[in-house]
């Protein structure tokens, strides 16, 4: 039983994984490409807003969907789709057309992120959910670290095209190993409910009834939320400030980037081998104020050592608030509900940190970049401070228990 249980993990991991891994490159070659196709760099700029038109559009009803059919078998069709759909892309010649196949591909996509945290809930036990969301992370910064150092050496050795279907091909690989795990839907394959209008205002009061139950996860979630959404709002303008504050090249901005995931692939490391001996609490309480504090902390830097140190800092810390805030969520909401949460919840959060990024751009234009994203960072770690001090309390220490669930309390 220990063997099976291992298995079904390491085949969720390494299906991600291998996904993650092809993400990173494709990434990179994509956007050469783009900028090859057209010479425009607005038009590489355009793919950046594809995935949260993409998120809007679909995942107000995506989870309505996600909670009633087979999530196995939705995220081996979602992958089959989005190999097919990216195989295509290198023989379009229009910049059009690939605009159109890429929201398509991130629509497809928005169902599963959702899908994939209901089957790690399933699949993995609540003793060994930090361990497992903690490599998992460490899984997610080595393709940070690895996807874009493959994709260099791909790119002075092949086409950038060979790169693109080269993610098509991990696409194919996750959904083998996911073909491989057990199905926990047997019982909704039976399920024939026919889905109209009537069924998706049902189930946004049935999450909105939810979120009545889960007030002390809700404080949680917008505390994180605040704090991550203003940090990534924050990313917007690391390059800007990297080039045009400290004055440095390109090539020390694509080594601070590389000592970052570095830092993050040792951080979630660290998190794995400790999942056992600290709690729950303290990985999101700590980790995020110790995150939103590198945020703080790269802003003042005055150079690339400084500058460096506090994204590595950064890094290190931030895969203990992703496991921790991770796992507190799939210990905390309820199965039955949890795509239709989850996809809810991440439109909101996209609408949130499009707001916030517009928000960070427009007074960089009239005041020193350096001051609004200081100012910016503190607000974060202020988020992550009052995050801080609920976790640490000793009278809300049930709420973080593995095996709790905060739905019914």
């Amino acid at each position: 039983m220990i063997n099976i249980r291992w298995r079904n993990q390491l085949c969720l991991i390494t299906g991600i994984g291998i996904s993650n891994l092809g993400n990173w490159i494709y990434l990179i070659a994509l956007n050469i490409s783009i900028l090859q196709l057209t010479g425009s760099p607005a038009a590489v700029a355009g793919l950046f807003i594809i995935r949260p038109i993409a998120v809007l559009i679909t995942n107000i009803w995506a989870g309505s969907i996600i909670d009633r059919v087979n999530k196995r078998k939705l995220m081996i069709g979602i992958d089959i789709i989005r190999g097919i759909l990216v195989f295509v892309i290198p023989f379009i010649g229009s910049i059009w057309i690939v605009y159109l196949l890429l929201l398509i591909i991130n629509m497809v996509g928005s169902f599963f992120g959702p899908s994939s945290s209901i089957v790690i809930t399933k699949l993995v036990s609540t003793e060994n959910r930090t361990r497992f969301n903690s490599v998992m992370s460490m899984t997610n910064s080595g393709a940070f670290l690895l996807g874009p150092a493959v994709a260099g050496f791909l790119i002075m050795t092949v086409e950038t095209q060979i790169c693109i279907i080269i993610n098509s091909i991990s696409f194919f690989i996750c959904a083998l190993f996911i073909y491989f795990l057990p199905d926990t839907d047997e019982a909704v394959d039976s399920i024939r409910e026919p889905l109209h209008w009537k069924i998706f205002l049902g189930d946004f009061i049935a999450v909105k009834n939810a979120v009545k139950k889960l007030k002390f996860f809700i404080t949680v979630y917008l505390l994180f939320q605040g704090a991550m959404l203003i940090g990534f709002a924050l990313d917007s303008q690391e390059v800007t400030y990297i080039k045009q504050s400290l004055a440095l090249s390109d090539k020390d901005y694509g080594l601070i980037v590389s000592f970052t995931g570095a830092g993050s692939l040792l951080g979630a490391f660290v998190a794995s081998l400790l999942s056992k001996k600290f709690k729950l609490r303290l990985y999101l309480g700590v980790g995020t104020l110790l995150t939103s504090i590198g945020y703080v902390l790269f802003y003042l830097s005055f150079n690339f050592l400084t500058a460096t140190a506090a994204f590595v800092f950064l890094g290190f810390f931030v895969a203990f608030a992703n496991t921790g805030y991770a796992t507190f969520f799939q210990n905390s909401i309820p199965i039955d509900i949890m795509g239709r949460f989850g996809s809810i919840t991440d439109m909101a959060q996209g609408i949130i940190q499009i707001g916030f990024t517009l928000i960070l751009g427009f007074f960089a234009e009239f005041f020193s970049l350096q001051n609004i994203c200081i100012v910016f960072s503190i607000v974060g770690a202020i988020f992550a401070l009052f995050l801080f001090i609920i976790s640490v309390q000793s009278s809300k220490a049930n709420y973080f228990e593995e095996g709790s669930n905060t739905f019914n309390t």
